[in-house]
């Protein structure tokens, strides 16, 4: 079922190269057939070489060959030997390294296939899932899924291999041949059995240790100041050994159950060809007729153990790998959304006002009313600032000027035209959002501005008019690298104000008319929000600001205040007649 699943999901282009991959292995299974049979006249001739000059079956190649003694035929059947040795030795190089190049192939599709789906997937369901959980599936159970499609190739072509294998034994002696495939494959049937349940135990919990495994290291390097402050560094480290250990412990667990049997296995067959070769020396010849069969069976044996192993180990792989698979395949039946391979839309038309009608929203069926028969009209070009409670649903309200959220009821409309999921990003090309947190990549501030654009494609006249309209140009000019001055992971080389100013001069390069400010200075101290406050207030008085703030002070240069509560609109008015009206 899963496999089946997986199937699905992988391209026309790599299906036709598994197909291929068939045929190769195919073509392997002749050339073992090949040079297993071309061990029985080779032993033959090293034997008893006069007899099988003067064999009936000889003399066709004697005759065409132009071969006048025993011993040129016994040239002619060691060179023939040795060719067909390494055929099958080559052809089993070049089988490998297929099957792992195609393999790693599609992991990397179905990577970036679920990366791409987990990044179409709307607001509202990246808020309810755990990062780690998505970074465990993308980089983690994506390289589970590789094992699975490795060892799947792998049991195949063992399968074939045997098959091919299994004929020629029964060519030389089907009796032998059977009783040793069927001795083989029953007891590697019991272990399979026997280790079945274990190998599905040990698969659920290396995919449930992995993604706690990567929480941990993320929880623990992201509250790095604070663990630093309070000393609590060994709490993390308990936390991330015991997801390891019992990580360690399984995968330890699901090799062993794996490599095991080979051991055991190398030993019978060495005590089965020893019972033969007793029981062949009885025959009619002695063992000189019974060396021929005797090695040809051994070198069978030989080939068949390998196989029959790495049929087994692949087998436990897929097994061990199926709650991991499970995951990935889960990730990948992310639906994708309708514009996900559609040219960016070109923005709708905004010249009068954001209006709310009857508005609600709540994030699940079960869950409270954040917002209920909310009514707003906001201009174009007002500084709207929104204040309210903790819970009052001003970051919801914005969230659904965004684009982000959905109304549950009643709806938002540019200029008189309702946002839906069909034309939701044609009004998001408006949008511009400067968080509380800034988020800022480990690159330049050139790149930072021009965030999400690639890097041979930045305007750096636009960059530097956008820092100047943010007020931080001549901060930035005068650091030593200027705009390629590398800011450091998430920032950390630079000031709360400056990472707001760059969050501002980000929205301006967008060359947005709406620019939302979600607490965007609630984390600075009186004076660097002042200035950034100063930096906002002297944008463009065309751009629709609209801002939420902690601090009721800030919005005193709106236009227009907003108060929320009671999960709808409780008050709308100027500055001084919102000061007024609060306790």
């Amino acid at each position: 079922m899963l496999l089946s699943r997986l199937w699905g999901d992988i391209s026309k282009h790599r299906r036709y190269q598994f197909k291929l991959l068939l045929l190769l292995m195919v073509l392997v299974s002749f050339a073992e057939i090949f040079s297993i049979g071309a061990v029985l006249p080779f032993l033959a001739a090293l034997t008893n070489p006069e007899r099988l000059f003067h064999h009936a079956l000889s003399q066709f190649f004697i005759l065409n060959l132009g071969i006048r003694s025993p011993e040129q035929l016994l040239f002619l059947l060691t060179v023939i030997f040795g060719f067909a040795a390494f055929v099958a030795g080559a052809l089993r190089l070049i089988l490998l390294r297929m099957s792992i190049s195609l393999s790693y192939a599609v992991g990397a599709d179905l990577s970036v296939d679920i990366y791409r789906r987990t990044l179409y997937q709307q607001y509202a369901i990246h808020t309810s899932r755990n990062s780690s959980e998505i970074i465990d599936g993308i980089m983690g159970k994506v390289g589970s899924v590789i094992l699975v499609l490795s060892s799947m190739l792998t049991f195949l072509g063992s399968c074939v291999i045997l098959v091919a294998i299994l004929f020629a034994l029964i060519a030389i002696d089907p009796l032998v041949a059977l009783s040793v495939f069927s001795g083989f494959g029953t007891i590697y049937l019991i272990i399979t059995k026997v280790t079945q349940r274990r190998q599905l135990a040990n698969g659920q919990l290396m995919a449930h240790e992995s993604s706690q495994l990567i929480k941990s290291l993320q929880e623990g390097l992201g509250g790095i100041r604070d663990i630093l402050i309070d000393g609590t560094q060994e709490i993390y480290c308990n936390i991330y050994r015991s997801a390891d250990i019992s990580l360690r412990r399984a995968q330890g667990s699901s090799q062993f159950i794996a490599q095991s049997p080979r051991y055991g296995m190398e030993a019978f067959g060495m005590i089965l060809i020893a019972l033969l070769a007793y029981a062949l020396s009885y025959q009619a010849g002695g063992v000189a007729v019974a060396i021929p069969v005797l090695g040809a069976l051994a070198l069978g044996a030989q080939r068949l153990l390998p196989i029959l192993q790495q049929a087994y180990q692949a087998w436990s792989s897929i097994q061990g790998q199926r709650a991991s698979l499970q995951d990935a395949l889960d990730l990948l039946d992310q639906p994708l959304p309708g514009y996900a391979s559609e040219p960016s839309p070109q923005p709708m038309s905004f010249q009068r006002e954001i209006s709310f009608h009857q508005l609600g929203f709540k994030y699940s069926v079960n869950s409270p009313w954040v917002l209920r028969r909310l009514d707003l009209s906001v201009p174009k070009g007002g500084r709207i600032g929104f204040i309210g409670e903790t819970g009052s649903g001003k970051s919801t309200l914005l969230d659904i000027v965004m684009g982000l959220l959905m109304p549950t009821e009643g709806c938002m409309k540019i200029d008189g035209k309702t946002i839906t999921v069909a034309n939701h990003r044609a009004w998001q090309a408006h949008i511009a959002h400067v968080p509380q947190m800034i988020f800022l990549a480990d690159a330049s501030i050139e790149e930072n501005i021009a965030f999400g654009v690639p890097k041979d494609r930045i305007d750096l006249g636009k960059v530097k008019l956008a820092a100047q309209q943010a007020q931080i140009s001549q901060v930035i000019e005068g650091w030593d690298n200027g705009y390629q001055t590398m800011v450091g992971e998430r920032g950390i080389r630079l000031s709360g104000g400056q990472r707001q100013r760059i969050g501002i001069a980000r929205a301006l390069y967008k060359e947005a008319d709406v620019i939302i400010f979600d607490e965007a200075t609630s984390a600075l101290d009186g004076e660097t929000e002042l200035a950034v406050m100063e930096s906002i207030e002297g944008l463009n008085k065309n751009l629709t600001i609209l801002i939420i703030a902690h601090r009721t002070s800030t919005l005193k240069n709106c236009s227009q205040i907003v108060k929320l509560a009671n999960q709808t609109v409780e008050r709308v008015g100027s500055y001084q007649e919102i000061i007024r009206s609060l306790p």
